[in-house]
């Protein structure tokens, strides 16, 4: 924008130069014709009193001065010779001159009024192809054009509007390009849904067809049948309630609750959630930090990111092993880093753990890739982040809450 202010102080620097130009111009000759006109009477009246003080001698020049001062009306001397003195000029050099000056003038005024039409057409050209091209930019749009810019914006109105135009442009084609990105995404989403469902699902109908077509089947067996039925039963009840978790995410109606907690609290609590899970495979959770770290946060989502990560590193844990869970503070930022020293993750896999339904290839079979995606996205809402490296000898997590 400021070379568009240099552009129009520019434009306007020049036509008031113009202007100033054409008036000291027009000054000039009016003071030149006075000049003239000073000149031939000066030249005629002192040829007079020459002639005059040649006759009659005894005429001082003060009389002479005196009579050329005098404001006594005209007594129709001129008349005799036919010189109108309202009209006329009695010097013949000074009408003359009269006529080369009205003639000069009006050309003078004449260029000075084609210049002045001249601007207004250009300008008035300029204003038409600003119009035009406001009704080109309009008529792109309606065609779901989007790669419109403008390169000239200046101060006056037609440009603002041309600007505007331009950010409403840039509106539109982000708009656009979010639908179509949402698009892909909701086709995306519902194809992993489907095969996230599909899976279980299927399962549970080869069973149930096992149990219906072999009713003396023996009891252990039956037991069994029924407890994978469970099983795949509670997967499908966490993709669904994830995804739920997601969409509400997704369509920004979910409210923080923010509040000043510790971060002992939530990791307790994280541990507690998991600790079933710790039991089965003999996994212990050694826990350490600084006790008075705390964040801004709410609380129940904050431990639910937490229990996902935590559900990661014991699925990929070995039995009888230890993850590590330290917590502190600093002047920028509280943290929490946890650690197992399990399979690790792969560096091919290491990029896309975040991805919602992404599953690696040291995940377990129950594993529905969404737990990491929603820690996530919850860690990031409570402003936040989270990192993560990872080798044969297990694998880090990081997780960052910055205080500005």
């Amino acid at each position: 924008m400021m070379a568009n202010k240099i552009k129009l102080k520019r434009y306007m620097i020049i036509s008031i130069a113009f202007f100033v130009a054409f008036l000291c111009g027009f000054i000039g000759i009016n003071i030149y014709e006075y000049h003239i006109y000073n000149y031939n009477y000066n030249k005629k009246i002192s040829a007079v009193i020459a002639s005059v003080q040649e006759k009659y001698p005894e005429v001082s020049d003060k009389e002479i001065i005196d009579i050329l001062n005098s404001e006594t009306g005209d007594n129709g001397f001129l008349d005799k010779y036919g010189i109108d003195i309202n009209e006329d000029a009695a010097i013949l050099a000074n009408r003359t001159a009269y006529q080369k000056f009205l003639a000069l003038n009006n050309v003078y005024i004449i260029i000075f009024g084609i210049v002045l039409i001249v601007i207004f057409l250009v300008f008035n050209a300029k204003k038409d192809k600003e119009i035009r091209d406001i009704t080109w930019y309009i008529e792109e749009i309606n065609r779901k054009n989007y790669t419109l810019h403008i390169d000239e914006i200046s101060e006056d109105e037609l440009s603002i509007l041309k600007n505007e135009i331009y950010k409403t442009t840039v509106m539109l084609k982000e708009s656009a390009d979010n639908s179509l990105n949402d698009k892909k995404n909701l086709k995306k989403s519902l194809e992993d849904i489907s095969h996230q469902l599909k899976t279980p699902l299927t399962s549970i109908l080869v069973i149930l067809d096992n149990l219906i077509d072999d009713p003396d089947m023996d009891e252990d067996i039956r037991q069994d049948f029924i407890r994978d039925i469970k099983r795949e039963t509670l997967n499908i009840n966490f993709l669904v309630q994830a995804i739920l978790k997601l969409s509400k995410f997704d369509a920004d109606t979910i409210k923080f609750i923010k509040e000043d907690r510790l971060i002992k609290d939530i990791v307790d609590k994280a541990s507690r959630n998991v600790s079933t899970l710790c039991d089965l495979k003999n996994i212990n959770l050694n826990i350490k930090g600084n006790d008075a770290a705390n964040i801004n946060c709410d609380f129940r989502w904050q431990t639910e990111a937490v229990t996902n990560i935590l559900k990661n590193c014991i699925e990929h844990s070995d039995k009888d092993s230890t993850i590590d869970i330290t917590y502190g503070i600093n002047h920028v930022y509280s943290s929490i880093i946890i650690r197992d020293y399990g399979s690790g993750i792969s560096e091919e896999d290491l990029p896309h753990i975040f991805e919602r339904f992404y599953k690696g290839e040291n995940a377990s079979k129950d594993s529905v890739g969404i737990g990491l995606a929603l820690a996530k996205t919850i860690i990031e809402e409570d402003n936040g982040n989270i990192d993560v490296k990872s080798d044969k000898t297990g694998t880090e997590f990081t997780i960052k809450y910055f205080k500005i």
